[in-house]
């Protein structure tokens, strides 16, 4: 099972540990021209399987889309792949922008 992280919990993370963490932006690349989280990684959803050399197996993973439906997939595919620590972010970017940080533009 997929660990659902709230958007706190993960900028408590990235304060105290931002080298553990790496966040993993699955979003089509217009939704990424609008908002985004930094630092991550931008691999849109459908290109996860033939870039998954690009994610790391030594961190935390966080995976993270607009409200986390997305994300939650691509965190289940990492899993079944052998990925050992990986979180999906709970609401995705919307509920990082509405707790943690206003200034990521909320989109619909």
């Amino acid at each position: 099972m997929v660990e659902e992280l709230a958007a706190r919990e993960l900028a408590r993370r990235l304060r105290a540990s931002p080298e553990r963490v790496f966040l993993l932006d699955v979003r089509e690349p217009y939704e990424r021209e609008y908002a985004v989280i930094e630092p991550s990684l931008h691999i849109p959803m459908q290109e996860i399987p033939a870039r998954l050399s690009e994610v790391p197996r030594d961190r935390e993973v966080v995976v993270y889309c607009h409200s986390g439906a997305r994300s939650m997939l691509v965190a289940g595919y990492l899993t079944t792949r052998g990925y050992t620590s990986v979180a999906n972010l709970a609401g995705g970017i919307d509920a990082w922008s509405m707790t943690v940080d206003p200034g990521v533009p909320r989109y619909y």
